[in-house]
Formats: C-alpha cells, sequence, structure tokens
C-alpha cells in the first residue's frame, strides 16, 4: 500500500530535528546520493568531500589530518551533515550561484537557530519553571504541615509566615535557594550530552551502512549507459547492512537494512525487515552479495579503512561472494567472509575490477 499526502508519516508533512534544510537534504540525500549512489566524483557522500575512504580516491596531503577530523565530525555529525549540503565544491566551481548560497546559508542559519533555541533554551527554561513549581508546591505542603503542629507554636509560625508573605515568601525562597538556575544549567548539560550521543551514534549506522568493506564504488564510465537493472545491482552492492535485534533497529530508525533502504528509499522504513528475505531471496538467485555484518566488526572495518587511507596506497579490501543462504559460511553473521576475491579486490563472480553485471533487458 502507497503513501499518500494525508500519511502521518509522509516526510513532506514534517521537517527532520537536525541542522540540515528540507530542501538541501532532499538534493543531497534523496536526489544525488540516491541516484549517484558510490559513483566515484558524482556522489558526494563517498567521504563528504573531506575524507578518503576509497582508494580510487586521489591521495591529499589533508588526509593525514583525517583521523582527528574523524572524531569531530562524529560529536557534530549534524552540523557536519548541513554544511555538506551546501556543496562547497559546486561553490568553488562556480556551479553554484551568490545568490542560491545566500538562500541557502539563510536556511541553515534558520535552521541552527531554531535547533540551539529549542535545545539550549526553551527546553531548559521549560523544565526550570517546571522544577520551580514542584519545589514550591512541595515547600508550601511542608509549611501548611508545620503549622498543623502544636497550638501556640503553630500560630506563631503562620503569623510568620503571613508576615513573611505566605506563597510570594515561599516563591522567593525557593528562588533564591537556586532551584531554578539548578535545573537550567543540568537540562543544558543533559541535551549537550544527549546531542553529542545522537551525533555519535547517526554517524555510526550512517557510515557502517556506506562504508565496510563490502560495499564497491564504482567509476563513471563503469555506469555509461546504465540499464535500469544495473542501476539497482548498483544500489545493492553500495550498501551495507547492520545486524541486530529489533531494538537495535528501532534505535537505529530501521538503517540497519540499508540495502533494502537503497533499493526501496519511498517505502516505510518499518517495512524493511519484512522485505529482507525477499531481497536475500533475489540475491542468492542472481548470485549477487547481500552485504551485511554486526555491528562492530562494521564499525571496526570502516574506522580501519579511515586510518589507512589517511596515508597514500592502500587497496580495495576483499569483497563478499554470492549469497548462498543464511545457513551457509557465505552468510556467516561473524563478518568473516572467506570466499576469495578476484582481481585487485573485486568479488568472486567478477572477473576484473569493479563490476560488470550482466542483466536481463528491461523489456524481458
Amino acid at each position: 500500500m502507497g503513501l499518500d499526502e494525508r500519511s502521518p508519516i509522509n516526510s513532506s508533512t514534517w521537517d527532520w530535528d537536525s541542522a540540515s534544510t528540507a530542501e538541501a537534504w532532499k538534493h543531497s540525500h534523496n536526489y544525488v546520493h540516491h541516484t549517484y549512489t558510490n559513483i566515484r566524483g558524482k556522489d558526494r557522500d563517498l567521504g563528504y568531500e573531506i575524507m578518503r575512504i576509497d582508494p580510487h580516491q586521489k591521495w591529499n596531503p589533508v588526509y593525514l589530518a583525517q583521523p582527528f577530523y574523524n572524531l569531530v565530525l562524529a560529536a557534530l555529525f549534524e552540523w557536519g551533515v548541513a554544511s555538506h549540503d551546501l556543496d562547497f565544491e559546486a561553490i568553488k566551481n562556480g556551479e553554484k550561484t551568490k545568490q542560491q548560497l545566500r538562500r541557502e546559508l539563510k536556511g541553515m542559519a534558520r535552521k541552527g537557530r531554531e535547533q540551539i533555541t529549542k535545545d539550549y533554551v526553551v527546553f531548559p527554561v521549560l523544565s526550570a519553571l517546571a522544577a520551580t513549581a514542584a519545589e514550591v508546591a512541595a515547600e508550601t505542603v511542608r509549611e501548611n504541615r508545620r503549622s498543623k503542629v502544636g497550638g501556640v507554636w503553630s500560630k506563631a509560625r503562620r503569623t510568620t509566615s503571613r508576615r513573611s508573605g505566605g506563597l510570594v515568601g515561599t516563591v522567593s525562597n525557593v528562588l533564591e535557594g537556586g532551584a531554578f538556575q539548578r535545573t537550567y544549567k543540568s537540562t543544558l548539560k543533559a541535551n549537550a550530552a544527549a546531542n553529542a550521543v545522537r551525533n555519535v551514534w547517526a554517524y555510526a549506522i550512517i557510515f557502517c551502512g556506506h562504508f565496510p568493506d563490502q560495499t564497491y564504488t564504482f567509476s563513471q564510465s563503469e555506469t555509461d549507459d546504465e540499464s535500469r537493472g544495473a542501476f539497482y545491482v548498483r544500489q545493492l552492492l553500495g550498501a551495507a547492512n547492520i545486524e541486530g535485534s529489533p531494538l537495535f533497529h528501532v534505535l537505529s530508525g530501521n538503517l540497519g537494512y540499508q540495502v533494502e533502504h537503497h533499493l526501496y528509499p519511498d517505502m516505510p522504513s518499518t517495512r524493511y525487515a519484512e522485505i529482507a528475505p525477499r531481497v536475500k531471496e533475489l540475491c542468492e538467485s542472481y548470485e549477487l552479495p547481500y552485504n551485511t555484518g554486526p555491528f562492530l566488526t562494521q564499525l571496526g572495518m570502516v574506522q580501519r579503512t579511515i586510518l589507512r587511507l589517511a596515508f597514500p596506497g592502500g587497496h580495495p579490501r576483499p569483497k563478499p561472494g554470492p549469497y548462498r543462504g543464511d545457513d551457509t559460511e557465505q552468510a556467516s553473521t561473524n563478518g568473516r567472509r572467506t570466499a576469495a576475491s578476484g582481481a585487485n579486490g573485486s568479488g568472486p563472480e567478477q572477473p576484473t575490477d569493479g563490476v560488470r553485471v550482466s542483466m536481463p533487458d528491461d523489456e524481458d
């Protein structure tokens, strides 16, 4: 069943809670990345223009620092993605007009202002007000209880309380005690920590789905005159899944099914687990790889690649062979796929570097 504009999860009716504008994200991710997936020189998500994550990329001395700014990118991932959406290469080459750049910068500034205001002003103030109100209420209850204890003593306390201002005095005492400031600061710190955790988690999920050893990259000449069937094969080979429990997939927004996401990007992510077995069947029928592995294995591969390719040289890592089913060694979930690779690190079903798959004509 398809989605329409009335669907509550239709992204045309809401915006992501991130620094990227909807316009920039739809262009850089929905169009550029999902159209030119892993085509070197066209897919700007290959290293996000600042990292060397494929040995075919020309080495530059600036990449020596990528193990360090990789950590910065992880901690500030949403802001890195928002900046990446500006497309600095297009700006440098004069392919983007100043008017367009100003519009995008204004949009990014607006989203950034909204994010900062929400996380570090509005929510801390709301939580501080709520905490202050709760403390005032609790202190009022304590005062009332104390006023009921003892005869003359309680009357004296009530008289003293009235003289001190009653509720106003209680509020003043609570504020003087620093309840508002303490809660504001603690909420601000908690939001900063939560955003850092969210950024690192998003970074890990995205990088594990795109840059582990199993994924292929493609030259532009390899994709010239690409048929529709070959387009889907490229989507299949250019992505990798992350294995985990149902809870893991909920926490990752179901992007652990990156293969299914690239094959069917407009499908609700909650359906990916449902179609994954059918995708595996197709891989087995056509003797194609089904890239997948445990989270820590995938993440380890990515970090190893980032460290190695910070230096000159490097070679493509061995690729997995054709998918043979979940109960075979080829489909082992421990990440140690032992099929021999083809020439120059290509998959065993490929005679040369790169991927050249003969697909049936679209008419068939």
